[in-house]
């Protein structure tokens, strides 16, 4: 790296401290221009923070956000087979019995038999199954709004719901 580009580096780097300062929040020493600028490097950290928030408030009620994602599902009106768990939420289908298996054993879902393929499970909510999912949407929505959307206004969280619907499911825009 030349001088002169270090140089310029140097003054980018200044002028985002001095204005995370100004907005007042403190620097971060290792961050660079570009790295704050990279979508992957954004979507991952906002992914991390949104995932620690989750899994902190659905705590309280013994799940997780990978677990509630599966109990959320579940409680919804189509029932999905543990394949179709596995591929929204980009699973290893292992992985999704193991989180059906612990609701199950916790008496928030059951297994049923798919009426259009018997060779197939699909994932049922129990009554309790749907109150623990309901108790537990509001705890980790309230989370979410208070460490991580505090930041959007109303009408920005509804475009940013919007664009990450269309990243996440490019091949449905009626999703």
């Amino acid at each position: 790296m030349s001088i002169i580009e270090y140089d310029r580096l140097a003054s980018i780097v200044d002028m985002s401290r001095a204005e995370a300062i100004s907005r007042g929040r403190a620097p971060s020493p290792l961050s660079t221009p570009d790295l704050f600028d990279d979508l992957s490097f954004l979507l991952a950290r906002a992914n991390a923070l949104s995932l620690a928030a989750g899994n902190a408030a659905l705590s309280q009620h013994g799940l997780r956000v990978r677990s509630y994602s599966v109990l959320a599902l579940a409680a919804g009106p189509r029932q999905p087979t543990q394949r179709e768990l596995a591929e929204l939420l980009r699973l290893d289908p292992s992985q999704v019995v193991a989180l059906v298996d612990d609701l199950q054993n916790r008496g928030l879902v059951t297994r049923q038999s798919d009426p259009s393929d018997r060779r197939a499970n699909v994932v049922v909510a129990t009554e309790d199954g749907k109150v623990a999912c309901e108790v537990a949407s509001i705890a980790a929505a309230a989370a979410q709004d208070e460490q991580l959307l505090n930041v959007l206004s109303p009408s920005e969280r509804a475009q940013l719901a919007e664009l990450l619907r269309r990243i996440a499911f490019p091949e449905d825009r009626h999703v």
